[in-house]
């Protein structure tokens, strides 16, 4: 299944350029940065074991799932189990690898509709995209994230836009220079024009957020030529000139006042 996923990408990605570059000016820069389109799939075991590993990885890095899915596996002698033999394991044996209590209900409920409730997991492939997406979201556990992870990794489809990604959330923000994180909403807006070719989109808006931010993110703008600005005239201040001080007044002098001579009695 491996090799006829890879070739037909290798198909489809050649008419996927061509139509994203002419829709999307601004992805088309990023498609050139990033340079050609090399998916990682998942098309080794069987879809029943890529399920369980897409639930463990749910909410965890990569190298803490890893090695909770090596746990996982080393239940069964490092093979892909049976839903049968998930049936019966304890659930103390599978927290004890390191799932959560929930994920381990989710995996047990995924071997039970499989065992039991004839869900086709085995023939997912055969179905379309929203045929898919309606089976496995009836498994606890498993939502919208998660069905169109498996669309894109495990099925390889090529028009899968997953709205409620962080990373296309992030990396639509930064390369289309939005103030905010798009809804989905917004998302599923935006990338309307990349179908029928989403996953291809998706792929680069993901390499572009490891891309250096100064050439990843950048939009070139048209140089706006500068126009001369007049200098207003700076109006001159007249020199200050010293005024003289006023001579200080002089005090008038009094004429001394004449003695007239006594009378003399007469004798």
């Amino acid at each position: 299944m491996a090799r006829n996923v890879y070739a037909y990408i290798a198909v489809v990605s050649r008419r996927a350029l061509t139509h994203l570059r002419k829709v999307d000016p601004i992805l088309a820069r990023v498609i050139q940065r990033v340079g050609a389109y090399r998916p990682r799939m998942q098309g080794e075991g069987t879809h029943f074991g890529a399920v369980i590993r897409a639930i463990v990885y749910q909410q965890l890095s990569g190298k803490a799932a890893s090695t909770i899915h090596d746990r996982f596996l080393a239940l069964y002698e490092n093979q892909e189990p049976a839903p049968a033999q998930i049936l019966a394991t304890s659930d103390a044996a599978l927290r004890a690898v390191g799932l959560s209590r929930a994920k381990a209900r989710y995996v047990k409920d995924l071997a039970e509709r499989v065992e039991n409730t004839g869900l086709p997991i085995e023939r997912l492939h055969e179905l379309g995209d929203n045929a898919v997406m309606d089976a496995l979201v009836q498994v606890k556990g498993i939502g919208r994230w998660t069905a169109h992870m498996f669309l894109l990794f495990r099925l390889g489809r090529p028009d899968v836009l997953p709205e409620l990604d962080l990373g296309v959330q992030k990396a639509i923000q930064l390369v289309y220079h939005l103030r905010r994180l798009p809804t989905p909403e917004q998302v599923r807006k935006r990338g309307a024009v990349w179908s029928p070719y989403a996953s291809v989109a998706t792929w680069y808006l993901w390499r572009s957020l490891e891309l250096p931010s100064e050439t990843a993110h950048a939009t070139p703008k048209r140089p706006v030529p500068k126009r001369p600005v007049p200098k207003r005239p700076v109006p001159k201040r007249p020199a200050r000139t010293k005024r003289a001080r006023p001579a200080p007044a002089r005090r008038a002098t009094r004429a001394p006042r004449r003695r007239t001579p006594a009378r003399t009695r007469r004798a």
